[in-house]
């Protein structure tokens, strides 16, 4: 079925369609929301909640932009939203004297994507959050501040954190001696 005749027929409230266009998506749509879930049982509730949203506003769409996009940006708010309703229960986030000092990169051929990806997922909520938005989804940190209620500060300074907390997890994962600075 080609993606016109999914989205018309999701319109109609086609159980086929429906099921075509979940089919179509789920895959890639479950590693978005796993970028910001805490466990897999998370990213599938996130996944489940965001889909029937496409579903209850796919009249919506009007072909501005892509529709993996639109269903991608359904996800990605779900995901937020979550976040935001358990935001700040178990973690402090207070802003570093250096939140906007350049960070040194350092890359490692050694690192499989799925090594990285684990280590993403480990971050701590808050610089998980903050990571995900600027570095994969592209937001900028006015955005970020924006949607999340916070100020810009925070989220430069978890960025930076969360930077910080990867490049010593590279380091550690590759067996290098890690020096403080």
């Amino acid at each position: 079925m080609r993606e016109e005749e999914l989205i018309n027929g999701c319109i109609r409230e086609d159980r086929a369609s429906q099921y075509a266009l979940y089919k179509t998506y789920s895959g890639k749509m479950l590693a978005v929301c796993r970028r910001y879930a805490r466990t897999d049982l998370e990213a599938e509730d996130i996944l489940q909640e965001g889909f029937i949203k496409v579903f209850d506003n796919v009249s919506k769409f009007r072909g501005n932009g892509s529709f993996e996009g639109w269903i991608r940006r359904i996800m990605v708010n779900t995901a937020l939203k979550l976040y935001r309703k358990n935001s700040f229960k178990n973690e402090v986030i207070g802003i570093d004297d250096n939140y906007d000092m350049p960070q040194e990169a350092t890359v490692l051929d050694k690192l499989s994507q799925g090594e990285l990806m684990r280590m993403v997922q480990d971050l701590p909520e808050g610089y998980k959050v903050v990571f995900n938005l600027y570095a994969i989804e592209g937001f900028s940190h006015a955005e970020i501040a924006d949607t999340l209620g916070v100020n810009e500060g925070t989220s430069r300074s978890q960025l930076a954190k969360a930077r910080k907390w990867l490049q010593k997890k590279v380091i550690e994962s590759q067996n290098i001696e890690y020096e403080r600075k």
